[in-house]
């Protein structure tokens, strides 16, 4: 029973450690060094963190990408809609005020009314608005400043020199000469050209916007495309060494442990993957190492069993052997002893004295005690054996058959027994239910108040566990609750046989027979008088009946 098994575990840091005894089988483990706090590999939270990490990286990058590329397009545009696109047409207002003005001085210097003056004089107000707007929107850019600047100054140049003299002299009455009004006409046809190489550049600038802004948004597109195929390609990458370095090592992880819980003992737990994988999968390799050391224990404790169960059934038999020996071969010697001890008293009587006599009758009464001290060893031993039946019993029916065993003594003491009406079924075995009721009312009417009637009531209720719970309570002589438990004990007797008969059996029958069918029995210690004893049987799953009517009988029914 002290015979050691051993598991041992592989690995060069491992050490054997004795684990636990269990019935006399101790049984060891191979125990694994502790793990070093600097082991190297990500866990699963680290790699989880690591993806959600490349991921958040790939997000702000497309993020900040995004943002760059939508202001480099947004100021593209801007510059085109907002500044340049505006300046076009003031310089389209500053040319026309221009032509207004050469047409006005022309057509006074024709008509000399003065009216053909106003275009002037509102081209000079008109010119002035649009030369600032042109200025504020596109005072960024120097060659169109450039050219505002030039068509500025020849316009002044075209005033000073030719139209204010022009107008004038007109006004005095004079003829403008004909040198002259060349002279204006090619100094505005040189405006002419500088408008033309105006309009020039803001187209030209235009189409640069343009182009620009084209540039801008399809770069802002291969961009996004292509941080959108980068995403979706690290998302399939981190997948694929998600599952290859954690997916497959739970996998088999848990391919190999159910292995292992559907009887595969042998299977080793693999330890792969990251760090917590590993570790988890030691333990559960190490969880196993000890299931089977324990295993190989329990197998060798149940062979162990196994032997002492044959070495069990071997000395039931002989007990058997015995039983049958006892309940014949040695009780004939003792009917013969009885038999002619009473023979020897009937014919040589008259030649006793009285000590002889008195002899003769204690070989008698010692013989007939041992015939029932033989019987009543028989019945002990036969509860659980013989007496084993498993069918429904009604209690009420084998309080009856123990009452009717009991009819004569009863009368004799007028004994007063009030049972229930109705008493539960449960499954138990009949024979032994009767004998339990026999001993316990046999009992409360033997150990009664001397010269009393005895009075004893039965009462069956169910407990808190579901139990049935009987009592057979008396108002005898009662048990001192000292002795609650040596009672239950075989051949432990608290009278004298010369006091109360009996071999002191009876109540360990009964312990014995409440427990044989699931039960439990015991002593009401806290009764002043009378005796109570409690016992439990386990119910059925029929209905309960707690409150059921009560008989009082002088005698057993």
């Amino acid at each position: 029973m002290g015979r050691a098994v051993t598991a041992e575990a592989t690995g060069p840091t491992e050490a054997t450690r004795d684990t636990r005894t269990t019935e006399g089988i101790r049984v060891t483990q191979a125990a694994r060094a502790p793990r070093s706090t600097a082991r190297r590999g990500l866990t699963v939270q680290g790699w989880c963190q690591l993806m959600a990490g490349v991921m958040t990286v790939l997000v702000v990058v497309a993020g900040v990408a995004g943002v760059v590329l939508f202001r480099t397009t947004q100021d593209t545009s801007d510059q085109l809609t907002d500044h340049v696109a505006p300046a076009r047409v003031a310089a389209v207002t500053l040319q026309s005020a221009l032509l207004d003005q050469e047409t006005g001085v022309r057509g006074y210097v024709i008509s000399r009314d003065t009216e053909f003056l106003q275009p002037y004089t509102q081209g000079l107000t008109t010119e002035r608005q649009a030369s600032t707007t042109i200025t504020r929107l596109v005072g960024h850019r120097p060659a169109l400043v450039q050219d505002l600047t030039a068509l500025e100054e020849a316009a002044g140049n075209w005033r000073r020199q030719y139209a204010e003299p022009i107008v004038a002299a007109t006004r005095a009455g004079r003829t403008v000469s004909p040198t002259t009004v060349d002279g204006s006409k090619t100094a505005f046809d040189h405006l002419r050209a500088l408008m033309t190489a105006q309009n020039a550049h803001f187209d030209t600038d235009s189409a640069q916007l343009r182009h620009r802004l084209d540039t801008d948004e399809t770069v802002r597109d291969a961009t996004f495309a292509a941080l959108l195929v980068l995403f979706l390609l690290t998302g399939a990458a981190l997948m694929v060494l998600a599952r290859r370095n954690v997916g497959r090592p739970l996998e088999s992880l848990r391919l190999s442990a159910r292995q292992v819980a559907g009887g595969d003992f042998a299977r080793r737990i693999p330890a792969a993957g990251p760090r917590d994988i590993r570790d988890l999968g030691e333990d559960v390799e190490s969880m196993r190492e000890t299931v089977v050391a324990a295993l190989t224990a329990a197998r060798e404790q149940q062979a162990k069993l196994s032997d002492q169960a044959v070495e069990l059934q071997r000395s039931n038999a002989e007990l058997e052997q015995f039983a049958y020996v006892a309940s014949h071969d040695l009780q004939e010697p003792l009917r013969k002893v009885a038999s002619f001890c009473q023979l020897i008293e009937k014919r040589y009587g008259d030649q006793l004295d009285e000590r002889g006599t008195q002899y003769i009758a204690f070989a008698v009464d010692g013989a007939k005690r041992m015939q029932v001290l033989i019987n009543d060893l028989l019945t002990f031993s036969r509860v659980g054996r013989h007496y084993d039946a498993r069918e429904p019993v009604d209690l009420g029916a084998a309080l009856g058959k123990a009452l009717a065993n009991l009819e004569a003594v009863a009368e004799e003491t007028h004994a007063d027994i009030e049972r229930p009406r109705d008493l539960p079924v449960l499954t138990g075995d009949p024979t032994l239910l009767t004998m339990l009721w026999q001993n316990l009312v046999g009992n409360a009417i033997k150990f009664r108040v001397p010269d009393t009637a005895p009075h004893v009531r039965i009462d069956c209720v169910r407990d808190e566990d579901g139990m049935w719970l009987l009592t057979v309570t008396d108002d005898g002589i009662g048990i001192a609750p000292e002795f609650a438990e040596k009672v239950f004990v075989i051949f432990q007797r608290l009278h004298t046989r010369d006091a109360y008969e009996g071999t002191g059996i009876g109540l360990a029958m009964c312990k014995k027979i409440v427990e044989h069918h699931g039960g439990r029995i015991w002593l009401d210690t806290t009764r002043a008088q009378g005796t109570r004893v409690c016992f439990t049987l386990p119910a059925e799953d029929a209905p309960a009946r707690h409150d059921a009517p009560r008989t009082t009988e002088g005698t057993p029914a």
